[in-house]
């Protein structure tokens, strides 16, 4: 199968799955769309607030049974995400400001997550489909929204290395 075969498969499935939405009653669509943003987001802030953030501002996930992490365990440097869920937890816990100091863009996801958990619950209540809303704003901002979120990982992962390596502090 040649790529432009495959394009053409997966805008037609595009199409068939914009035809099947535009076809569902406005309540029950946005209802639906609602769960499906906030049932996981709600799941994720659920169980960072379950958690206990650990002292070191890495390894909380390995109280879900997870393993180490592979990168800082071979390395002894932390991989992009490290401290997000010591970070998510901290939030959970409502503790902003450690959350914060352990791992900045770990609080703009965490922002992130607690959105999707606010419009998926609004919608799933009302029906008003506050997610096309949100969508649109998105939209109109895609470009900058993938910078702004690309950059914010790199910062925050050079943060994170800095903070458990001092001696590469050049200050």
């Amino acid at each position: 199968m040649n790529v432009d075969t495959l394009s053409d498969r997966v805008n037609g499935t595009i199409d068939q799955i914009g035809r099947w939405v535009d076809r569902q009653p406005p309540l029950s669509l946005n209802r639906g769309v609602g769960a499906v943003i906030g049932v996981p987001a709600w799941s994720v802030l659920g169980i960072a607030s379950w958690l206990t953030p650990s002292p070191n501002g890495y390894g909380t996930h390995l109280q879900l049974g997870l393993g180490e992490c592979t990168m800082l365990h071979l390395t002894g440097f932390p991989c992009p995400m490290c401290g997000m869920t010591t970070t998510f937890t901290l939030f959970a816990h409502l503790r902003p400001i450690d959350a914060f100091l352990n791992q900045p863009f770990g609080v703009v996801l965490f922002s992130c997550t607690l959105a999707g958990a606010a419009i998926g619950f609004a919608d799933v209540v009302t029906g008003r489909g506050y997610w096309r809303k949100a969508l649109r704003w998105v939209d109109k901002r895609e470009s900058r929204a993938a910078a702004v979120l690309m950059f914010g990982m790199f910062f925050g992962w050079v943060y994170k290395v800095l903070a458990m390596h001092p001696e590469l502090r050049f200050w």
